[in-house]
């Protein structure tokens, strides 16, 4: 479960940045917000993941 967790997290990021460059490139303000706000989700997930696993070992 947990690598998919990682993985998951690792998309929603290249997601993001590509929805953010495609928002800054068009000029478009709201498809920028929401691919900035798509990496926060997933670093705030890769970052619960890593808390997960500090707990582990």
């Amino acid at each position: 479960m947990a690598k998919e967790e990682k993985a998951r997290a690792k998309k929603e990021q290249v997601k993001g940045k590509a929805k953010e460059a495609m928002g800054r490139m068009t000029g478009n303000e709201r498809m920028t917000a929401e691919g900035r706000a798509d990496q926060m989700k997933g670093d705030a997930r890769q970052a619960k993941e890593k808390g997960k696993d500090t707990f582990k070992h």
